[in-house]
């Protein structure tokens, strides 16, 4: 592989981020017979971020999310390992942190998101100790089971903050984790389990948020819908939560709490010309079915980072990625970008050991189920082994060989 150094100025095809979005992408470029593709990206290491919720919950080895950086990397595809920090729509080109200017003539933006664990006052001090953690950290996921694994009593506190977060479920699944690993323990009716949820119901496609209300009664679990936490005393071990829908706060004293914290666009995207200005969190303005920015057609978004009204998953991206290529092509042969995403994106809902939902829908938020004579609206041991084997394997074998 080049060193930095040596690699051109200009690029036909900059992709900038080497995760899901940007692995898949590139993969199904070079298929595609593009040549000349390079990638942005400073991490060494690449996690299948998934696999995080069932490790918080005892069911999966943290080492089964890990891959290098360069074993994921297509063929033929240049790999800058430096991290963006500037883009210039007009000019064409990506400045990096080193200081280089990288021109391109195709942009593909997948650079994920930033947890923005300074947005709860007092949650950044307190995380990792004092019976706080989170599986939006890989470090963290092992401590969340080790929390739950020794826990016999008190009060467990599961939190999500509003506006998008990547895994909208996630929040949720560790939750039911923990109450099913107490049930089978005997240990549940001694534990008060809250969760706190910012949206007015569980889950925005009905029957799905049917199904979780259930699950929660099934528990036990105290829902606070409409809230969030909004400050965190570590040493206390007290969560303020505040009901958005009346204004009033609860403090409540917890054991164990697990927090997701708030999430936003990279600064240097959020702070320039192509952010939307209708996202608060600093999200690329995308066409929601090209996936090209409106004013810039030559730059495409998907992932994380695309201002879409769809949930930020990894089966958004599986499906967002041949969008991304087949128009990112056409432009590239002189022909309009034909290809469209109808918003489908998935989402597992584990609701106990070797139980899942399986939650498919589109931007109107219809169902949309693709595995043929299987209710997924019900809770099934198949497809729990289907989230923690067969999608690992869709993944690292699938999607990033741009063959899924």
């Amino acid at each position: 592989m080049a060193p930095a150094s040596a690699a051109p100025s200009h690029h036909q095809v900059l992709i900038v981020g080497g995760g899901t979005a940007g692995i898949t992408v590139a993969a199904r470029l070079r298929r595609a017979g593009i040549r000349h593709v390079t990638l942005l990206e400073p991490s060494e290491t690449h996690w299948y971020q998934p696999l995080w919720t069932l490790v918080g919950g005892g069911q999966a080895p943290l080492r089964a999310s890990l891959r290098t950086e360069a074993d994921v990397i297509p063929p033929g595809v240049r790999w800058l390992r430096e991290r963006a920090t500037a883009v210039d729509p007009t000019a064409r080109t990506v400045t990096t942190a080193s200081g280089r200017v990288l021109s391109y003539g195709r942009l593909v933006l997948a650079p994920g998101l930033q947890l923005d664990w300074d947005g709860v006052p007092g949650l950044s001090a307190a995380l990792g100790h004092g019976g706080v953690s989170s599986n939006y950290r890989p470090d963290l996921a092992p401590l969340t089971w080790e929390l739950i694994r020794r826990m016999r009593s008190g009060t467990a506190v599961f939190t999500m903050p509003s506006g998008p977060v990547k895994c909208g479920g996630a929040p949720q699944k560790i939750a039911y984790l923990a109450a099913d690993h107490w049930r089978k323990r005997g240990v549940l009716g001694a534990i008060r389990t809250i969760l706190v949820l910012p949206e007015p119901a569980m889950f925005k496609v009905p029957v799905f948020d049917r199904a979780l209300t259930e699950t929660a009664r099934r528990y036990g679990i105290e829902v606070r819908l409409s809230s969030e936490m909004t400050r965190l005393d570590g040493a206390a071990r007290e969560a303020e939560i505040t009901d958005h829908g009346t204004g009033k706060t609860e403090t409540v004293h917890y054991d164990l709490l697990h927090a997701v914290p708030p999430q936003r666009a990279p600064a240097w995207l959020a702070d320039g010309p192509l952010t939307d200005p209708d996202s608060p969190h600093g999200y690329v303005k995308t066409d929601r079915e090209t996936l090209q920015h409106p004013d810039f057609p030559n730059v495409f978004a998907l992932g994380d980072v695309a201002h879409l009204p769809t949930s930020k998953t990894g089966a958004a991206i599986r499906k967002q990625a041949p969008v991304v290529v087949a128009n990112l092509l056409a432009g590239l042969r002189g022909r309009p970008a034909t290809a469209r995403y109808n918003g489908y994106t998935s989402c597992p809902l584990v609701t106990a050991r070797h139980k899942m939902l399986l939650a498919e829908f589109d931007y109107d938020l219809q169902p949309t189920p693709s595995i043929p004579f299987l209710d997924t609206t019900r809770e099934r041991t198949d497809m729990w082994f289907l989230k923690r084997y067969g999608l690992p394997q869709l993944y690292f074998k699938g999607m990033l060989k741009g063959l899924a």
